[in-house]
């Protein structure tokens, strides 16, 4: 069940006929609601924050980054901060638990991983011994406006706030910084993001913008990329969101993912194309990716022509583990 501002929130809609229907008026209500659009001009107004685990101190924080589709549960004990970016169409969204502070982040692309991936997320965050009331936060990229039906963003808002209202916790929205809150446009017209990403303090749970770059986004990047679209051709992970991280032992414990030989195909015919083609063939927002969009596919690509059988970089079906080294970085075990 959805809280803004303390107060359970309802649309005073009697006429709802489907889950679609519900998720449209609770998703514009949302976006409508003064508390909400006040929280939106706020997170709207702060600077953003560039993360770069090269540029830190001798004493180093220590962050959890999750790509695409994935998601990862944090104990503010062993994990300081924890963030996603690069989202143009997806949806990103932290739930933290006001009582024992741990804090779950995914990185959404579709709304079929909706359902089972916020019972992913929940399963560390709420303790079942208490009425566990949670915070919700979500960035999110762009979209037309809200009343863009065609837009690649809304079907997953909706199915979101539509499936938060159902679910029987408590979720106190924070802050909803999606679809045209989160949209400017150029001098032609492309609607880009404000923001791509976002990161969350897990002590306090405040939360800001924020971009990575490549010494943050790790680890295993390449990897956990490639899982990214090839998840889509392995049903094991059909309607979930992909295991990356252990929350106990803080390690990314990065689960299997197999990639068949017509990706391989796919990818060696992709290659030969020139960059500005693969932008329009790769992407759902063009206009909107960032300087190294294709520079990163380029490097997946290469990844799998080199190593074709999933087997290789996966072997035995195994998990690939990294623990975290005195630095604050990753090693692999």
């Amino acid at each position: 069940m959805i809280f803004v501002g303390g107060l359970p929130f309802s649309t005073n809609n009697s006429s709802w006929s489907s889950s679609s229907s519900q998720g449209s008026d609770i998703l514009v209500a949302l976006l409508e609601h003064p508390v909400l659009v006040s929280a939106s001009h706020s997170f709207k107004s702060m600077e953003e924050t560039k993360v770069s685990v090269s540029s830190e101190t001798p004493s180093p924080s220590k962050y959890v980054y999750v790509f695409q589709r994935e998601y990862a549960t944090v104990d503010p004990a062993l994990v300081d901060y924890v963030g996603t970016d690069e989202a143009t169409t997806c949806v990103g969204l932290v739930i933290r638990n006001r009582r024992n502070r741990m804090t779950s982040i995914a990185h959404m692309d579709n709304p079929e991983i909706v359902d089972i991936g916020l019972c992913q997320m929940l399963s560390l965050v709420v303790d079942h011994d208490l009425d566990a009331e949670l915070d919700h936060a979500n960035v999110t990229t762009i979209s037309e406006c809200y009343s863009d039906m065609d837009g690649y963003s809304l079907p997953l808002c909706r199915k979101l706030v539509d499936t938060l209202q159902r679910r029987q916790e408590k979720f106190h929205v924070q802050t909803l910084h999606v679809l045209g809150h989160n949209t400017k446009r150029d001098s032609q017209g492309n609607a880009y993001p404000i923001f791509h990403g976002f990161l969350v303090e897990t002590c306090t749970g405040s939360l800001s913008p924020a971009s990575f770059d490549g010494t943050s986004r790790c680890p295993d990047e390449i990897v956990r990329r490639i899982r990214v679209t090839s998840s889509y051709e392995d049903t094991s992970w059909n309607g979930k969101l992909l295991e990356t991280y252990d929350t106990q032992t803080d390690r990314f414990v990065i689960a299997p993912c197999r990639w068949t030989v017509r990706k391989l195909h796919i990818v060696m015919s992709l290659q030969q194309l020139s960059d500005e083609e693969i932008l329009r063939r790769c992407s759902t927002s063009p206009s909107a990716e960032g300087p190294d969009f294709v520079e990163n596919l380029r490097r997946q690509w290469n990844y799998l022509i080199k190593r074709p059988d999933w087997r290789e970089t996966f072997p035995w079906k195994q998990p690939r583990v990294f623990q975290r080294a005195a630095d604050g970085g990753w090693r692999r075990c």
